[in-house]
């Protein structure tokens, strides 16, 4: 079962007694938001995607969307998700437990700049009822991620305070 990989590999951090499960679905991120009890934007959705150089996921804030352009001008690709039947076999995870803990050897993963706005972020566990609550900084340490890239649109960054004039 995905999540008992995604256990294991917290468990070797010292850190499996946070993973979060849930007796209710966290599979969307507003499902995730009421289960964890925060903003739905802190939630981190991860999306999987089919490039020509293998599969790639993105993790994203809840608020976001992939912006096709900005997506095409990254990866010289057009945005095509991993179909839902298949994302398991390629990722390692099933659609609403998708995450970047317990991929499968070949996954690159991505974070996009949407998530560090935040302090924390909840990204999911491995199931469609589990999340862990992750510093941005251990999130970019334990998800493995090769980089940061601003792929999405549908967010905004906090405001800043104008400068005095």
């Amino acid at each position: 079962m995905a999540i008992e990989r995604v256990r294991q590999y917290f468990d070797s951090l010292g850190m499996g007694g946070r993973v979060l499960e849930f007796s209710q679905s966290s599979a969307t991120v507003e499902l995730a938001a009421q289960a964890v009890g925060c903003a739905p934007e802190r939630i981190a959705k991860t999306l999987s995607f089919d490039l020509p150089q293998g599969p790639v996921l993105i993790v994203i804030a809840g608020d976001g969307k992939i912006d096709n352009g900005k997506y095409k001008q990254k990866f010289h690709s057009k945005a095509k998700m991993i179909p839902a039947q298949d994302v398991e076999e390629k990722i390692g995870h099933g659609i609403g437990g998708v995450c970047p803990f317990g991929i499968k050897d070949g996954v690159t993963v991505y974070l996009d700049e949407s998530l560090r706005r935040f302090e924390t972020v909840f990204p999911a566990c491995g199931s469609s009822n589990s999340a862990i609550e992750l510093t941005i900084p251990e999130l970019e340490k334990y998800s493995g991620s090769r980089e940061w890239v601003d792929v999405c649109k549908g967010w905004q960054p906090f405001n800043q305070p104008e400068e005095e004039q």
